[in-house]
């Protein structure tokens, strides 16, 4: 641990075990900034931060929490206040989908899937705004996906839905901070090589899609890294992926609801 550790930022990254999060992890590390990590997974989180603290010489810290419990964001936030950090950049990265269609899954699973991909996210930034706005700097990176501008399919009933939610919220929170120097963005990664599929069962499904549709973790984490020191509300990630954003808007909805109904099948 470098004896400057007080001049460096703090990032906290949920989902950090893994991943896009793990990904992001190694770079803000790599970039000079302490790190705070978050997920389930204690074991994993120990060995990553012991192994960021020594190849990069900064202070790397971490909380194991389900973030998809209600009570976990305010554990959480009562760590930060107990060791006096102050967060700079707030990475809400954590995430799951749910792969079957929405009756077949008990309703407590959606109600953890809504609690870890909307209201753990939307929690964290009420409360890490207010001391950002005083410090007139901070950063909040959500990370969406290209599925909350897709047309609706079948399975992963609120996945997209979820996602277009947290665009939206970014969006705003965007023009209510703009004033006080925050850059607050939303990422939008398309297809992500990450263990996201294997956990949710879709692997098989998806490993004969063409490669050119893919990004590497370590791209997306480039990608969040500098638009988080963007002055936009949204940003997708990838030329690929914003030629189908693009044709998205283009095509009717009606078509582009069929073409991915055909997909599906």
């Amino acid at each position: 641990m470098s004896g400057s550790e007080e001049t460096r930022p703090l990032v906290l990254i949920t989902g950090a075990s893994a991943g896009i999060g793990e990904a992001l992890a190694q770079l803000y590390a790599s970039k000079k900034y302490d790190v705070f990590l978050v997920a389930r997974r204690e074991e994993k989180l120990a060995s990553f931060s012991k192994q960021l603290s020594k190849t990069h010489s900064i202070n790397a810290m971490y909380f194991a929490c389900d973030l998809s419990k209600p009570e976990s964001p305010n554990l959480l936030l009562n760590q930060l206040r107990d060791r006096k950090l102050h967060v700079d950049v707030l990475i809400n990265n954590a995430g799951f989908g749910l792969a079957p269609e929405f009756t077949n899954t008990s309703w407590a699973e959606q109600a953890s899937f809504l609690q870890l991909m909307l209201n753990t996210p939307c929690e964290l930034c009420h409360a890490l705004l207010p001391a950002m706005r005083k410090q007139g700097h901070g950063s909040i990176i959500n990370i969406a996906s290209l599925a909350g501008y897709a047309p609706p399919g079948p399975g992963h009933t609120l996945y997209a839905a979820s996602k277009a939610a947290l665009i939206k919220f970014t969006q705003s929170l965007y023009l209510e901070n703009k004033k006080y120097g925050l850059n607050i963005v939303a990422v939008c990664p398309g297809l992500t090589y990450s263990e996201f599929h294997d956990v949710n069962g879709q692997r098989d499904k998806l490993q004969n899609l063409p490669k050119f549709l893919w990004q590497t973790s370590d791209q997306v984490a480039q990608a969040c890294f500098k638009a988080g020191n963007s002055k936009r509300a949204v940003h997708i990630p990838g030329l690929v992926n914003k030629a189908l954003y693009t044709l998205n808007k283009l095509l009717p909805q009606r078509v582009s609801t069929q073409i991915l109904k055909a997909r599906h099948r």
